[in-house]
């Protein structure tokens, strides 16, 4: 008999006792809600930010444990998963390079650290579960922060709720209305995603997407809202391209038709288009930020001044203190996190994050027709897109958006393992090159 050899880091997954797997599962839920940052504010309040202050920082640690865990539960795998992500290494390259020409050394080495195992994390993730598995450990991350936020909302409308600015919006566990809506505008296609993945427990996925929709609605965050129909329209899309060839082709033309309205709409209606979002051509500020970012990207336009150092340092000559003056404010981040990239890490950072996009964007056209796990994939990445756009979600340290990006980045070049007829796994990131019908081992032949 013909000797087939199986990967016990690919195995790793469904190997142990259902109390073993469900153990790991909860560890994973619980390592995305610390990087969800909802625990900061309830627990800080508004005058401290979720990097400063060694309690806060400290709360990060067990996170940061669960990814060394399941890191050393299947390294190999984990590896070779890493390996064909060559833009991911090359960011993180960057990032910790950057030191040598940073504003402040120090903080971009503690940063460097932070975001090297925040990405860590999104890999053990995508290595060790099956798309069908990935979507539901999101997504039950995602139910424990909608409860959590439906709660102090309605138990706690001083910490749940606005008051001062866009008083009676909601806020939930986050400082602000924007953050909860764009929180929950992933949710909502995450866990649409693990409804469509999972028909066993669609109905308990599609009750929470309804729950993270009326917390988009109840933000009153009209960019969350848009960012949230994107991801429906993506859902249809992928369920549309696995109807058959005819539907594929009405599909792509109808996407590229939707693409091409879109733009032109931007191009010569975008007065109405911000007045039906309640926005003005400033996006609420943000393009003072953008000029000011740019005017002291043109001082260091190769390097940037560091990795995670510029909207913390407080010196009187700084890239911070001449963005206050330009802006007329205090921003918190660049609010785009393409500026951003260049704002720390010089055009070769950028360059390094552009690439990894691109990469990423291919794979996730290439998986729309071929994988079910782009019922995830396809929505969360352009969602991501968008809220890049106005948000700085990239290369962001204890990140909960940048992990997930990160996860569906290497899942995307990772791939589900199709099983045998006797219910194992074959190796697992062979998935792409097995044949759609048949697998071949030696001479054996598995329909």
């Amino acid at each position: 008999m013909t000797h087939v050899a199986w990967s016990p880091a690919g195995s790793a997954r469904t190997q142990g006792s259902p109390a073993w797997r469900l153990a790991l599962a909860g560890a994973a839920v619980l390592m995305l809600a610390i990087y969800s940052q909802g625990w900061v504010f309830p627990l800080a309040g508004e005058t401290i930010q979720p990097d400063a202050g060694g309690l806060v920082r400290a709360l990060f640690f067990p996170a940061y444990a669960v990814g060394l865990g399941l890191l050393a539960l299947s390294p190999v795998s984990i590896a070779r998963a890493a390996a064909r992500q060559p833009f991911l290494l090359l960011l993180m390259l960057i990032v910790a390079v950057s030191m040598a020409w940073s504003i402040a050394p120090d903080q971009t080495a503690r940063r460097a650290f932070a975001v090297y195992l925040t990405t860590l994390s999104g890999v053990v993730l995508a290595v060790r579960h099956r798309w069908a598995e990935l979507a539901e450990i999101i997504a039950a991350t995602f139910a424990v922060l909608i409860v959590a936020s439906f709660l102090v909302g309605l138990l706690d409308p001083s910490l749940g709720r606005m008051s001062e600015i866009f008083p009676g919006a909601w806020r939930g566990l986050w400082p602000e209305k924007n953050a909860l809506g764009g929180n929950m505008a992933l949710g909502f296609v995450v866990l649409a995603a693990a409804a469509l993945l999972n028909p066993a427990r669609a109905r308990i996925w599609w009750a929470f997407a309804a729950l993270a929709l009326a917390l988009v609605l109840l933000s009153t965050s009209k960019t969350s809202l848009v960012s949230l129909l994107l991801g429906v329209g993506a859902l249809v899309f992928v369920g549309l391209l696995r109807r058959g060839p005819a539907a594929r082709v009405a599909t792509v033309w109808l996407a590229v038709l939707g693409v091409g309205l879109a733009a032109a709409t931007m191009l010569f209606a975008a007065d109405a288009v911000f007045n039906l979002l309640g926005k003005d051509a400033t996006f609420t500020g943000r393009t003072l930020i953008w000029d000011a970012a740019m005017r002291q990207i043109e001082q260091r336009p190769w390097t940037g001044f560091g990795y995670g150092v510029v909207w913390t340092e407080t010196g009187a000559w700084g890239p911070l203190a001449w963005i206050v003056k330009d802006a007329g404010f205090k921003p918190q981040h660049a609010h785009n996190a393409w500026i951003e990239q260049w704002l720390g890490l010089g055009v070769f950072g950028l360059a390094a994050f552009g690439c990894l996009w691109l990469q990423t964007a291919a794979m996730a056209a290439v998986a729309a027709f071929r994988e079910r796990g782009a019922y995830l994939a396809v929505p969360y990445f352009l969602v991501f897109s968008l809220m890049s756009l106005t948000e700085s979600v990239a290369v962001t340290y204890n990140d909960l958006r940048w992990v997930l990006f990160v996860t569906v980045a290497v899942k995307l070049g990772w791939p589900d393992a199709p099983p045998d007829p006797g219910g194992r796994q074959l190796r697992a990131g062979t998935g792409s090159r097995c044949h759609a019908k048949y697998v071949k081992i030696d001479t054996y032949q598995f329909r």
